[in-house]
């Protein structure tokens, strides 16, 4: 006589994939391409002489989100997300005096990073324009007699 067993074996329904212990149940995962932006947007910005993501237009209505307080991490980002694979583009800005293909490649590098761990997802490739420099404007000269010139005497 053969045993069998009346208790499921844990992990593992009739017909079914082995689920890994812990996971409930089968079911499915979708992550949007707007996930994918801000994971990455997120990962992009983070990295030292990055001024800001996007293109001239986009940089302005950003300024406007954040005057109001509301931030769009994926401006200047975006994602195409297959079921087991995504490819990212980013426009960004460089503030002057970072040598532009180095940043490039941390760019790169950082949201190759971030995706692959946080969401999950293999990186096929990660497109970076670099499509402005920022120079920041002169430094004005105290005048005499103003309380900052003379603070400093």
């Amino acid at each position: 006589m053969e045993y069998q067993n009346p208790q499921p074996t844990p992990g593992v329904h009739r017909g079914a994939v082995p689920v890994p212990a812990g996971v409930p149940g089968p079911g499915r995962t979708v992550i949007s391409e707007t996930a994918v932006a801000k994971v990455a947007g997120i990962a992009a910005r983070a990295v030292p002489g990055v001024y800001s993501l996007g293109s001239g237009p986009s940089r302005a209505l950003g300024a406007i989100r954040d005057a109001v307080g509301s931030t769009d991490h994926a401006t200047g980002v975006r994602a195409e997300v297959g079921e087991t694979q995504v490819a990212v583009d980013i426009s960004l800005v460089a503030s002057y005096g970072t040598p532009l293909h180095s940043l490039a490649n941390q760019v790169r590098a950082a949201v190759y990073r971030a995706v692959e761990e946080l969401v999950g997802l293999q990186v096929i490739e990660v497109n970076v324009e670099v499509t402005d420099v920022y120079v920041p404007p002169p430094v004005k000269p105290a005048v005499a007699g103003s309380p900052e010139r003379e603070a400093l005497l």
